[in-house]
């Protein structure tokens, strides 16, 4: 592995992500920085190259009329040119503005209309036909190299037309670098504002904690509107000179990743659940943990699951955006893959917790602050927050910016939280919003219920709800396991599955009863946010009545 540790300039003296790319772009012109897959080939871009077409790129932008401090929205799905927009934005002393590339036509307008966006770059999307509506006529448009809506201005046109721009902006460490818009799970999307020394702070963090260098190798996959692909991979990767690849599509993830060979892999639960259907789709769970159970036989049973995953040369492997089951994490760890679990959220720059150094006690946990940042509890058990990385505001929105913080600077976060003195570790509860009350007047708090289910492994999603009913009932999404199984085996499975857990619960929060839904909850229809978090409000009134109305056995059926 190259090492870049003993690069002074690569160690933390980098004031942006623009500096960074300039200086390995001096230091290692040649070497292939972004690698995306193309129609079966590959489009690279060295350091070189990324920095030349960043400048040529900001010099078209002030070319056709932008100016610094305007703003610029990116609509695409992850490519080397996300990366290469953002950072051609920022050169010119403008604003990357990011919109979810699943992100419908009435969210597109209100982020360009909120944000004041006066141009945007339109990527790879799945969906442009449905989503074009969403962007003003009159609004400039700039078509990256993929097919995608009509555009007034062609990326390659521009690049080609343009001679690089000379001076870089030099940006000030309390200025504007972004507005993120938040996936909107309830309500209107927030911008959240964050500063230049905020993302700084996250990018360098992430470097130092991971040990990122430039023989690391990333792939960028979860959606860059959101913070944790953008100062988690994004930045920390031009930070540390590793490299990046991407993905073509849903249906070549698989190949991409392989190719990928990567030696840092983040996800987000509903991915790791995924990837864990799909091993017991191949082999059933009783006959894995037996493979695993012998000793020589275990280890190359387990090394053969890692390199067909991808992850034949992985050295660290972490998830965020929402709590995941300590049984799911327990059980990757038998398979060499030790998950290291964090937390963050937009508003802190995404980066809060995190169990790093790995400690297998701690599963389960969000380990500790990373370092300079600060972690309480409140007295109703709400997490706060504070650290070098916290957001300057919500845009357009000062009483809310206010309402978030305490008098002392600490950020209300909205999760509730509780210190494991056992382990040494901080342990998220679920959402003070999502909690409860059952007709017994008892708060029901939802998400360790739903960690215990994620544990059988023909459970792939879950939803615990029951507002107002006597006792909770859980609502699943089968997995791939249960595609081989009969509909009696599945309900004595799942049966047996809630007698245990419900074994577990105080009395208020004994489950009466689970209901199997049909269909599989995705951002497409609707069930999930962006980032595959599971919206409650929607599967409550989605389920409600079904739950409310129905004489359930123990297992039902929708």
């Amino acid at each position: 592995m190259n090492n870049s540790k003993n690069d002074p300039q690569a160690s933390g003296s980098f004031r942006s992500p623009v500096e960074a790319l300039c200086h390995w772009a001096k230091k290692t012109p040649d070497r292939i920085f972004l690698s995306q897959p193309v129609e079966g080939g590959r489009r690279e871009y060295s350091f070189a190259e990324c920095e030349d077409v960043c400048r040529r790129m900001a010099s078209a932008l002030l070319e056709i009329g932008l100016g610094p401090g305007d703003r610029v929205a990116i609509l695409a799905k992850n490519c080397a040119e996300w990366f290469l927009a953002d950072w051609a934005i920022q050169i010119a002393g403008m604003v990357p503005v990011p919109i979810y590339p699943t992100a419908g036509p009435g969210t597109i307008s209100y982020v360009i209309e909120h944000s004041e966006s006066r141009a945007v770059f339109v990527g790879p999307l799945d969906g442009w036909e449905k989503q074009e509506p969403g962007l003003d006529p009159d609004i400039t448009r700039i078509a990256m190299p993929y097919p995608t809506m009509s555009c007034q201005y062609q990326w390659q046109d521009l690049v080609a037309a343009h001679a690089p721009v000379a001076r870089l902006h030099t940006p000030d460490d309390q200025g504007l670098l972004s507005i993120l818009y938040t996936s909107g799970s309830t309500g209107k999307p927030k911008g959240v504002m964050l500063s230049s020394a905020a993302y700084r702070y996250a990018c360098q963090t992430t470097v130092d904690t991971l040990e990122m260098d430039t023989g690391d190798r990333l792939l960028s996959y979860l959606p860059l509107a959101h913070i944790t692909e953008r100062a988690v991979v994004e930045g920390p990767a031009v930070y540390a000179g590793a490299k990046v690849s991407f993905v073509e599509s849903l249906q070549t993830f698989p190949r991409d990743l392989k190719a990928a060979d990567p030696t840092l892999f983040i996800s987000v639960p509903r991915l790791w659940v995924k990837f864990q259907s799909g091993v017991h789709a191949k082999l059933p769970p009783r006959k894995l943990n037996f493979l695993l159970s012998l000793p020589v036989i275990g280890k190359r049973v387990a090394q053969k699951i890692r390199s067909q995953l991808g992850f034949g040369n992985c050295r660290m492997w972490g998830s965020g955006t929402a709590p995941i089951s300590a049984e799911t994490l327990h059980w990757y760890s038998r398979l060499g893959i030790d998950i290291s679990e964090a937390w963050g959220m937009t508003e802190v720059t995404g980066i809060g917790c995190m169990n790093s150094p790995f400690r297998e006690s701690c599963l389960g946990t969000i380990g500790l602050p990373f370092p300079g940042s600060e972690i309480k509890i409140s007295e109703v058990g709400e997490l706060l927050f504070r650290g070098p990385g916290l957001f300057s505001g919500y845009y357009k929105q000062p009483d809310l910016t206010r309402e978030v913080f305490t008098e002392d600077g600490f950020f209300r976060t909205g999760d509730k939280a509780e210190w494991d003195e056992s382990v040494g570790a901080f342990r998220i509860t679920g959402r003070v919003k999502d909690l409860f009350k059952s007709a017994k007047g008892k708060y029901v708090t939802p998400v360790p219920i739903e960690s215990h289910l994620a544990a059988n492994p023909l459970v792939e999603q879950v939803c615990v709800m029951g507002s107002g009913l006597p006792q909770p009932v859980a609502v699943v999404v089968l997995s791939e396991a249960a595609a081989a199984m009969t509909k009696a085996d599945i309900e004595a499975h799942l049966e047996t599955s809630l007698n245990t857990i419900n074994g577990l619960l105080e009395s208020h929060e004994r489950m009466a009863a689970l209901v199997v839904a049909r269909d599989e909850w995705s951002i497409e229809n609707e069930m999930l946010t962006p980032t595959m978090k599971i919206k409650r409000d929607v599967l409550e009134q989605k389920y409600g009545n079904l739950i409310a109305e129905t004489r359930l056995n123990r297992v039902n059926w929708e």
